[in-house]
């Protein structure tokens, strides 16, 4: 009898063994992929229902939850929705999040490492466990100015502090409002999302830091520094004919109007933006030298990985015609406006290129503070005597040249204009401007002025957004 008793004993121990081991494997090494099911109903219903933390702008938040009767008890609530979506993105229980919502995910949710101590805190005091909230860098008055100056038209607009890297504006358009994707009837979240989905004019598309674009003749400005950093000087003298034959090629490069001469110094070619003066200039200096003095801007690394910001480029292996399109922005050079943005930034900070970021601190409940960020140097782009010199070459611009409508009476303000033409398209609009009252640097990309394209030009389409972005912040 005893032995009966023990062997169904024995089998019933390794089941109850097995079975503790199995939950143990489970909470252990399964945990991670189960939560992120996304047929995990019960995990998405509570993530959904957190009481998730603010963003903020300035002492404004312009992303909340509210209490709401119903089965999950918060809804994220966007003030402004469209203005900030670029930045914010959208948190939806069906199609995730994006931006700073997706980026911080965690630190929003109160589920960060960061916050272990307060959940204990909270779960030993029987409250609810809130998020954190995020203090932005953004400068309400920048943010509206840009949107309400860039209007409809499709294009982005980025500001900078060009001492500390901090993003001032971030405005791309056309926008949405987040709110539609974020409401708790998920049958109106998804004819939002198809909605947005199939519209050709892409609104979920960030073109300030998620596309890339011929940037023009604002990369005239990374020529100059490659020219200044080899030892040129502003007055040293190019060849501008009114046309270039590019070499092994049938294409003739022309200018857009007179540069002042066949010959012209290095800062009369880029006040007017003579097209063949920086061509020859180009083909001089050599593929790799603008190669390299692109990378020392920021070109080929991302930046803000928070709103899953790509790489700008320059060609790989250009040949020398490719490499004197390439040094009037053309061939296959293409830029995010936040990294013309840095271009700028870098010429008004003596040379030096400081990380650009949107996130200041991150404060659990209480307010204290879970992480805060400090301004870190990228790179130093060329010396602070040569970004001087480039200075002052693009306060010509504005003062004497093609960005004048940028200028404003009081403050020192430096330029570069860029019409980017190529194929059938309309030509895209560009300006890249820095002032030293405020400290900023801002970069403007029309993708479509809505006008026929032989009156495209930075100049008149995108100098003035930057211009109302720079008198915002005074």
């Amino acid at each position: 009898m005893n032995g009966p008793i023990r062997r169904v004993s024995v089998v019933v121990m390794i089941m109850f063994v097995a079975l503790m081991v199995n939950a143990t494997f489970s909470y252990v090494f399964r945990t991670p992929s189960l939560t992120a099911d996304p047929n995990n109903r019960r995990v998405r219903d509570a993530a959904f229902g957190t009481d998730r933390g603010d963003i903020l702008v300035g002492n404004s938040a312009v992303v909340s939850s509210e209490p709401v009767d119903d089965r999950y008890g918060f809804q994220r609530t966007y003030a402004h929705g469209p203005l900030y979506a670029s930045v914010t993105g959208f948190y939806s229980f069906l199609y995730g999040g994006s931006g700073l919502e997706q980026y911080y995910n965690a630190q929003l949710a109160g589920t960060s490492d960061a916050q272990f101590l307060e959940r204990i805190v909270d779960m030993a005091a029987g409250r609810r466990p809130t998020g954190a909230s995020l203090e932005t860098t953004l400068d309400a008055a920048a943010q509206r100015a840009a949107a309400d100056a860039l209007g409809n038209r499709p294009g982005a607009v980025v500001a900078l502090d060009y001492t500390t890297g901090a993003v001032k504006a971030l405005v791309t358009s056309p926008t949405f409002d987040p709110s539609d994707l974020a409401a708790h009837d998920l049958t109106a979240t998804t004819q939002a999302w198809d909605a947005l989905n199939a519209d050709t004019s892409a609104p979920l598309s960030n073109r300030a830091v998620r596309e890339i674009y011929p940037p023009g003749s604002t990369f005239k400005l990374v020529v100059s520094a490659a020219a200044l950093e080899s030892g040129m000087t502003p007055d040293q003298l190019l060849d501008s004919p009114s046309s270039v034959q590019l070499p092994g090629s049938t294409h003739q490069l022309s200018n857009a109007g007179s540069c002042g001469g066949d010959r012209i110094t290095l800062r009369q070619a880029l006040i007017v933006s003579c097209n063949t003066a920086f061509a020859n200039l180009g083909g001089f200096l050599g593929a790799d030298a603008l190669r390299a003095q692109a990378e020392r801007f920021g070109f080929d690394a991302a930046q803000l990985p928070e709103l899953n910001g790509v790489a700008s480029r320059f060609p790989a292996a250009p040949d020398a015609a490719q490499t004197m399109m390439s040094s009037i922005g053309a061939f296959d050079v293409a830029a995010t406006p936040l990294q013309m943005a840095m271009v700028g930034g870098a010429i008004a900070n003596n040379g030096v290129v400081m990380e650009p970021y949107l996130v200041s601190s991150v404060r659990a409940n209480d307010l204290t503070v879970v992480s805060q960020h400090s301004p870190r140097q990228l790179s130093v782009a060329l010396s602070e005597a040569n970004a001087r010199a480039l200075q002052d070459m693009m306060v010509g611009v504005v003062t004497d040249g093609t960005g004048s409508r940028a200028a404003i009476s009081g403050v020192r303000v430096g330029g570069k204009t860029g019409t980017a033409v190529t194929g059938e398209r309309t030509p895209y609009a560009w300006f890249v401007a820095w002032a030293d009252n405020p400290t900023v640097a801002v970069a403007v990309f029309v993708q479509d002025a809505g006008v026929d394209g032989s009156d495209v030009s930075g100049g008149r389409y995108a100098a003035p957004v930057a211009r109302a972005v720079i008198e915002a912040m005074r």
